[in-house]
Parts: C-alpha cells; sequence; structure tokens
C-alpha cells in the first residue's frame, strides 16, 4: 500500500544497484592498474603482484583501509598511485557518502510532497479501479473539466497504477475494500467516490466502506449484473451503472437504429461532438420549458429526486429548485433548436 505520484522519483533499489555497479568499476580500474605495472609493487613477503593481490590492494585502498602490505616501490608505480589510484579512493568516498546523503534528501522530500498533497485535497474524485471503466470514467471527467489533480486513482494491481501515473493521476496501490487503502486516498475529504472494479461482490464491499468513511460523497457505482444492482443501492450508492445491460441495449438497438446508436456513443464521449451536461434551473427560466429548449434541447428535468422527461406534462413548467438534464455542442455552448 503507497501513494504513487504522476512523476515517481527513482527508486532508491535502482539507485543503489547503479551506485554499487559504479563502486565496483573503480575497484575493477584500480586492480587493473595495479596489475599492469605489477612489477613496480611489492608484498611483504618480497613477491610480485598476482591477479587476486592487485585486486585486494585495490579494495584496500579505495575504501581508505590501507593496511600498507603492498606498495608501490618503483617511480611508475607510485606514479600510477598518484594519479589512478588516489583519484579512484576519491571518487569512492564521494559515492559512498553522496548515496548516503541523497537517499536520506529523497526519503524526506517524497514524506514532504505526500504531507503537501494531502493537505490541499479536498472536494477530489476517488476513483476504485483503473481498467477499462475506470480509464473511461477519467476521461469523461477531464474532459468535462475536472483538473487531473482532483483524482485519485485506487488500484491493487502495478499496472492499473503505473498507467494512471502515465496519465497525470495520483494513484494508491491496494485493495480499495481496505480501509486503510481508502484512507490513503483521502477519501474522508473527498467529493465523489466512482467504484469501477470488474467484479460484482467486491463493487459491493467497496461501495459498504466507501459509505461507512464518507456518508456525504456522491457514489457511483458501476455492476455487471442488474440483479446486483440493488445490493449496491442498499450499501449506499447514489447511482448504479449497470454495463452489461447497458451495452446490451445498444448492440440491440444498433441492429435496428445504428445512427441512433452512433448519436448516443457521441452524447456518451464527453468533449467531442455533443455532450449531456446537467445544471440548475436559474431564476430567470422559471416558466415554460420551452423558452429553455429554444437554447438548449431539455432532454429530462429533475424535480425532488424525480425525473421527469421533456414531454412530460409536469415537465412543460420550469420549478425553483429543479435540474435541467440538457445537450451542449463540445465546445460548451448549447445546441441551438428551433421551438416547437
Amino acid at each position: 500500500m503507497s501513494v504513487r505520484f504522476p512523476i515517481p522519483p527513482p527508486s532508491p533499489a535502482r539507485q543503489i544497484r547503479w551506485r554499487v555497479a559504479l563502486a565496483l568499476l573503480l575497484i575493477f580500474i584500480g586492480a587493473a592498474t595495479a596489475y599492469a605495472d605489477r612489477d613496480g609493487y611489492r608484498d611483504v613477503d618480497g613477491t610480485s603482484l598476482t591477479v587476486l593481490d592487485a585486486f585486494y590492494y585495490s579494495t584496500v585502498s579505495v575504501t581508505t583501509t590501507g593496511y600498507g602490505d603492498i606498495t608501490p616501490v618503483s617511480r611508475s608505480a607510485r606514479l600510477l598511485t598518484t594519479l589512478v589510484i588516489t583519484p579512484t579512493r576519491v571518487l569512492f568516498l564521494i559515492l559512498l557518502v553522496g548515496t548516503t546523503v541523497e537517499l536520506l534528501a529523497a526519503r524526506t522530500r517524497a514524506g514532504y510532497r505526500e504531507r503537501h498533497w494531502r493537505k490541499r485535497l479536498k472536494d477530489h474524485v476517488v476513483i476504485c479501479g483503473f481498467g477499462t471503466k475506470g480509464r473511461s470514467a477519467v476521461q469523461a471527467m477531464t474532459g468535462a473539466g475536472i483538473a487531473r489533480d482532483r483524482i485519485v486513482a485506487v488500484d491493487p494491481t502495478s499496472d492499473g497504477v503505473e498507467e494512471a501515473n502515465k496519465e497525470g493521476f495520483v494513484a494508491v496501490r491496494g485493495d480499495a475494500t481496505n480501509v486503510a487503502v481508502l484512507e490513503q486516498a483521502n477519501i474522508h475529504d473527498a467529493a465523489y467516490v466512482i467504484v469501477a472494479v470488474e467484479r460484482d461482490d467486491t463493487a459491493v464491499l467497496i461501495t459498504l466502506t466507501a459509505r461507512q468513511l464518507n456518508p456525504n460523497a456522491y457514489l457511483v457505482a458501476a455492476v455487471r449484473e442488474q440483479e446486483n444492482a440493488s445490493l449496491l443501492e442498499h450499501g449506499g450508492a447514489n447511482l448504479v451503472i449497470t454495463s452489461e445491460a447497458a451495452a446490451g441495449r445498444l448492440l440491440g438497438l444498433g441492429t435496428l437504429a445504428p445512427h441512433a446508436v452512433r448519436v448516443l456513443e457521441d452524447l456518451m464521449s464527453t468533449g467531442e461532438g455533443l455532450d449531456v451536461s446537467e445544471r440548475p434551473v436559474a431564476p430567470d427560466e422559471v416558466g415554460p420549458l420551452e423558452r429553455v429548449s429554444a437554447r438548449a434541447p431539455v432532454l429530462a428535468v429533475m424535480r425532488a429526486g424525480r425525473t421527469l422527461m421533456f414531454d412530460d406534462p409536469e415537465a412543460r413548467e420550469l420549478r425553483p429548485g429543479d435540474h435541467i438534464v440538457y445537450v451542449t455542442s463540445n465546445s460548451g455552448q448549447p445546441t441551438q433548436t428551433t421551438p416547437t
């Protein structure tokens, strides 16, 4: 369970591996230098250097241990020690100290970044599941103008987390049925929660957990089977989308009215072509529905929790507190229509 930001810092383990490889290279350079002029070095027993002796000398030299049992005796050996071995020793120390300091600094920066992120993360969107449905959901939200830094993805797989990071979202890796994982996404201050996982039973558990942690968030959940929709509604979901049934209806309609399906696909693609939007009725719009429909095609009127379609007699007169669902162009301007 961890929070991953869109541009993750370099992995500490990767940095360590790279620096260890560089340190070994420095030891190898020292050993090769000593062995190349092995006749200029002498061991305490008076013998010349072997390959093992050269690596031993390089190791104790670059680590500044320096037992003095192998020493340069010729001028060329002393020159090589001065020009190669000593700089290698200095580079090794810089590498050692630099690695320690950088890793400590990286941990401090990561902690500060996460604290700063949590401090300003309020009224955001928590999306549980970054698969096909989750990606489509965030595309619709960003297409409608929601900033990417207001969306936090929660996914149990490394692939889902990496995909969310690539698209510019902060992601939490973990099981969204776990309270601690949702708390990592700061769900207590979230304005919206979207449940877009593949399994219906998992969706039910996430819905129950999320509703317990945040009673005020608007919770939208998707299920595959219609029979499970009631479980999510009773679990606290404000809106339940039956993905399999919706796809099936489009498939069936595609054989009868293919052009209608293309229009519906256009309406569901936020930011492209025509969009469906919702807003409250302005005070100067209270009255006949036709006045509003002349500027934007009204599909439905939301009144006191009820959905009144545009041809419903009760929807002919707009009232204070009503919301309208209408069609807009991709530029955000209402589509002009001729009153009927």
